[in-house]
């Protein structure tokens, strides 16, 4: 399995806890972004810079993913193409998309589009909470628990 980070928006906190992860477990991360970012020191943590515009670093993800690995993107698209590839999608707010709820999801996103499109205000979503940083955690753990597991 190898993480990949849709970085250019994912929250430095999130990113910290990956940090941690990938040097406890050896599970190789890879931030894709089309800006530079500062990233610590490590054999498991690489950086792929790729060209500013809409989706390039979620089609690089998409391309380079393989059955099993693991995205991290609070993008529902880009979770839904994942997990259609065979992925796993975790948000940094630990909700783990899945094949049952992920076309609800995209649904919502697109009602939600269409709403803001029309003018509607709707609002953002909360800042990240400590619940919600420890909630991302605890999922990454279990998603790492299963996938590196003997046999």
């Amino acid at each position: 399995m190898n993480i990949w980070v849709d970085a250019d928006a994912c929250p430095a906190v999130i990113k910290e806890i990956l940090f941690r992860a990938a040097r406890r477990t050896g599970v190789i991360l890879t931030l894709v972004a089309n800006h530079a970012m500062r990233f610590p020191p490590s054999p498991h943590i690489r950086f792929l810079h790729v060209a500013p515009g809409m989706d390039v670093a979620d089609n690089e993800i998409v391309q380079r993913l393989d059955p099993g690995d693991l995205v991290i993107t609070a993008d529902i698209p880009l979770a839904a193409q994942v997990i259609a590839k065979g992925g796993h999608a975790l948000n940094p707010r630990g909700e783990l998309y899945d094949p049952g709820t992920i076309g609800e999801r995209l649904a919502i996103r697109d009602f939600m589009d269409s709403l803001r499109g029309s003018g509607i205000e709707t609002g953002g979503p909360s800042a990240l909470s400590q619940s919600d940083r420890q909630a991302f955690s605890n999922r990454l753990d279990q998603v790492l628990t299963r996938a590196l597991k003997p046999g």
